[in-house]
């Protein structure tokens, strides 16, 4: 094939290859998890690309708006899977050799976290392009989003199309739901974007406005479910929620929340029984507002991440639609860092912050504050930011 279909049809084999070669290196039994799992991913994805390069062979002809739709779509979303690929690549050891770095293979450590977040960015990858690519034949143009208002904001501002570049969704964003420029784009941009490819499908639009319900009061929602609740974590996996939940073990009605990885659009809540058992559930059929406030009168959802302050939610009830909301620089920055809560201290993870340092404006725990100035008397150096906000003397 010559032209635009030759070059599309020889990105999609590009990408089966790589996927393939990955897949290789992922065959390490020491990195088996709870779903999702790449070593059950990337064949998946692989299988069906080349459905999609079938599919696409077959309707060189088609509709064109179609034809187009899906053309910009595999631009986006095959440039974007080289470059995860990439980065799980960088992290594997080659087939055959075993890693000098055991980092990766323990539980808990920060590179397996990294490469715990990339394959839910794979989940994504793959759930988006299956909503889209249904057995390899495009219907991004007739896609249909769960909620009828989010439908109908989509089709009247963005028409056949399935992906805007992160500006044009913000700009189209805020005829609606007004968003303050600086770190409050930027905080929602790393919700909504869930493939990390720096665009919006329809589908990604289709999954933020299911878990952040209802429409009217669609980002107050999310800045009071997702920016402000120590309770909400990000890109966290089932048996990652079970390790964090095992230092509440003895304070029954601790919880914490998620999008559910297996069921995109849907929470899962995890949460320490009466017993002291770790369970965790996936609340159908409501929003999370509402499963939170059933969940905390019965007894479930009392302590979120173990701590004794349990936001009140009530306001989500009498919130005006269309209130402008903020989020600061300092609160952009412990989200990306900590993919979950804007609340606690960026330096310990375990306490609110509680001191803002002056001339500066950070802020951390005091508990924190007092190790650091303790370790600057002894070792007679100025005080200063600690870290992560100043530099280590």
């Amino acid at each position: 094939p010559r032209g635009r279909q030759g070059e599309e049809l020889r990105a999609l084999g590009r990408a089966v290859r790589l996927l393939q070669r990955l897949e290789e290196q992922c065959g390490d039994p020491r990195l088996t998890s709870s779903p999702p799992s790449l070593r059950d991913l990337l064949p998946r994805t692989a299988q069906l690309l080349r459905k999609v390069a079938h599919a696409r062979r077959a309707a060189s002809g088609g509709v064109p708006e179609a034809s187009g739709g899906a053309r910009d779509f595999l631009v986006v979303y095959l440039t974007n899977l080289e470059a995860k690929s990439k980065q799980v690549a960088a992290m594997l050891p080659p087939p055959g050799l075993r890693s000098a770095n055991d980092e990766l293979f323990r539980e808990g450590s920060l590179l397996r976290r990294q490469l715990a977040k990339l394959a839910l960015i794979f989940s994504h990858m793959y759930a988006e392009l299956n909503a889209l690519f249904p057995e390899g034949k495009y219907c991004g143009h007739t896609y249909q989003l769960t909620k009828a208002p989010a439908h109908t904001f989509w089709r009247e501002h963005c028409g056949a199309r399935c992906v805007l570049s992160w500006p044009e969704f913000e700009s189209v964003l805020c005829t609606c739901h007004p968003v303050e420029s600086g770190p409050t784009a930027q905080a929602l941009r790393s919700t909504i974007d869930l493939t990390c490819s720096g665009h919006v499908s329809i589908f990604e639009f289709d999954i933020f406005t299911r878990l952040f319900q209802p429409w009217p009061t669609l980002l107050k929602n999310w800045q009071l479910l997702a920016v402000n609740h120590p309770g909400y974590m990000a890109f966290l996996t089932y048996d990652e929620v079970r390790a964090r939940l095992q230092a509440c073990r003895d304070k029954p009605g601790s919880y914490i929340f998620r999008p559910s990885c297996t069921r995109l659009g849907q929470w899962a809540i995890g949460y320490v029984s009466s017993d002291g058992s770790i369970l965790q559930t996936i609340p159908l059929n409501k929003p999370l507002l509402k499963a939170l406030l059933e969940g905390e009168k019965e007894g479930f959802y009392l302590y979120p991440d173990g701590k004794n302050h349990n936001p009140d939610l009530t306001e989500l009830c009498r919130t005006e639609p269309h209130q402008r909301i903020h989020v600061s620089e300092e609160q952009l920055q412990l989200y990306w860092a900590m993919d979950s809560t804007f609340e606690l201290c960026k330096i310990c993870a375990e306490s609110n912050k509680d001191v803002k340092i002056e001339p500066c404006g950070h802020l951390l725990c005091s508990r924190c504050l007092a190790t650091w100035q303790v370790g600057l008397t002894l070792l007679r150096l100025p005080i200063q930011c600690p870290p992560p906000y100043g530099k280590i003397p």
